[in-house]
């Protein structure tokens, strides 16, 4: 028992020349395109087509506070080259084992994603022909991840496959909202959408649902990825190989790939004459790729919000869940013909599909790279080895409970749990790198003030928000 969750000194090695942004292009944009599958379709759409204006400016901030967690996660990886819940480790094992806990509790229940996708394909095509809706959604998403499956066994790194699939769906959905906020109907909502950005529109255009509180406060704590999901931010910069992550192994596929060592500890910058300039490169790329991920997701936000607006909200119409990518498919229909049906239903396709493989990829990490830190009788086996396990297992678990409907105390679950965890790492991450991680890199210039003060606020409005949802949600007033 006084093993676990022990690890050793970090090993001193070279930080590695910074190879230009070009070289490392990727994480920002995996983030940007796997934070596209829920609050961008579902949530904060939801809100703009009910209310109108009245809460569209939470949006911007919202999105912003993500910004220094990215960034603070990225930090840690780049001066240890650990993921960064070996950070939460050598922070304190009952503290990281406790995050743990709650994030494999948050991630028992998605197989919801690839069904959503389902969705979006099965409106498209009407295929299999006869079938029932259920059946034709069950049919594309048990279809979706039967390729994705396929491609992570045959891939020779996972993460190149990660990367290109999500690249491809980011860049698809940005054309495609592009193309769709061209409709006249939507340029003539433009100004008074722009004006709602600042203003909030008062009074509420129809009465306020109770109901509605606890969607418009995951709006906004889950605006970009929120929860558990940022945490996997670390593992994409682990595998792009940013600052001293480059001495860590990949994850290789397990039929064509060839395995390699993964460390179980990190490394610590050696002291040199060009360390601090070159820690000051790879730091601005932090905070290039992380602007990338936010920004990203805040432009392709805004666009779907300025659609809910322009099509939902003048008709009073306001579905729930998955289904508003399919309604607001037949407003474009209407004004454009079958083509805007294809495009828009295209662009929730690839909104949804690529969240299940990245989702499934990410969680199988996180409980590798848990597991063979944690627990020293884990490394009996190779890192890729749970990995691949954990793959299957939740592929498993997805097939058995994807035909199922989401009971409600799972959700209210689900979403009570995000909103803790993100409270507890929050401020796990600012302790981490602004009192343990100094003492951990000596060589390397302490944390500026902006950067604590930036972490400071995001912790200060996550801990608002949760106690807002507990109060609203169970009635604590």
């Amino acid at each position: 028992m006084k093993t676990w969750g022990r690890l050793a000194e970090l090993k001193p090695a070279a930080l590695p020349r910074f190879p230009g942004l070009w070289a490392l292009w990727g994480p920002g944009v995996v983030w940007m395109a796997l934070a596209q599958g829920s609050g961008e379709l579902i949530w904060w759409p939801y809100v703009i087509a009910k209310y109108g204006l009245a809460f569209l400016f939470l949006l911007i901030p919202a999105c912003l506070l993500q910004y220094p967690l990215n960034y603070e996660i990225g930090r840690y990886t780049l001066l240890t080259g650990e993921s960064i819940f070996q950070g939460f480790i050598r922070l304190n094992r009952w503290f990281a084992l406790l995050l743990w806990a709650l994030m494999t509790l948050s991630f028992l229940w998605f197989g919801a994603f690839a069904s959503a996708g389902g969705t979006a394909l099965a409106a498209l095509t009407q295929f299999p022909v006869g079938w029932t809706e259920r059946g034709q959604t069950l049919f594309w998403a048990y279809g979706t991840m039967a390729v994705f499956f396929i491609a992570i066994l045959l891939s020779r790194v996972v993460y190149r496959l990660i990367e290109w699939v999500m690249t491809a769906v980011a860049f698809l959905t940005l054309i495609g909202l592009v193309l769709a906020c061209l409709h006249p109907q939507v340029i003539a909502a433009v100004p008074s959408f722009l004006s709602g950005l600042v203003v909030p529109q008062r009074p509420l255009p129809r009465p306020w649902d109770p109901a509605d509180a606890t969607k418009l406060l995951a709006a906004v704590t889950f605006a970009g990825l929120g929860g558990f999901w940022t945490l996997f931010y670390s593992y994409w910069l682990r595998e792009k190989g940013i600052g001293m992550a480059n001495h860590m192994g990949r994850v290789t596929g397990p039929i064509t790939g060839k395995p390699e060592v993964i460390p179980n500890e990190g490394f610590a910058p050696s002291p040199s004459a060009d360390l601090r300039p070159e820690l000051r490169r790879w730091q601005r790329y932090l905070i290039i790729d992380g602007g990338i991920g936010v920004f990203g997701n805040l432009l392709t936000t805004l666009m779907t919000c300025l659609l809910a607006y322009a099509f939902l909200y003048p008709e009073g119409i306001f579905p729930d869940q998955y289904q508003l990518a399919v309604v607001q498919s037949r407003f474009f229909e209407a004004s454009w013909g079958v083509i805007g049906q294809i495009l828009f239903l295209l662009v929730a396709a690839a909104f949804l599909c690529d969240t299940w493989l990245a989702t499934v990829d990410a969680v199988s990490r996180t409980q590798s790279d848990f597991l063979m830190t944690y627990f020293p009788a884990a490394r009996k086996y190779p890192y890729r080895s749970w990995y691949v396990g954990f793959i299957v297992l939740f592929t498993l678990i997805t097939s058995i409970t994807m035909p199922m409907d989401q009971p409600g105390t799972l959700i209210i679950l689900s979403a009570l749990i995000g909103f803790i965890g993100t409270v507890i790492y929050s401020a796990g991450l600012l302790v981490l790198n602004h009192r343990l991680l100094p003492r951990l890199v000596p060589n390397t210039p302490p944390p500026s003030r902006r950067s604590l003060a930036a972490i400071a606020v995001s912790c200060v409005a996550y801990s608002a928000l949760a106690i807002a949802f507990l109060i609203i949600k169970f009635g604590w007033i």
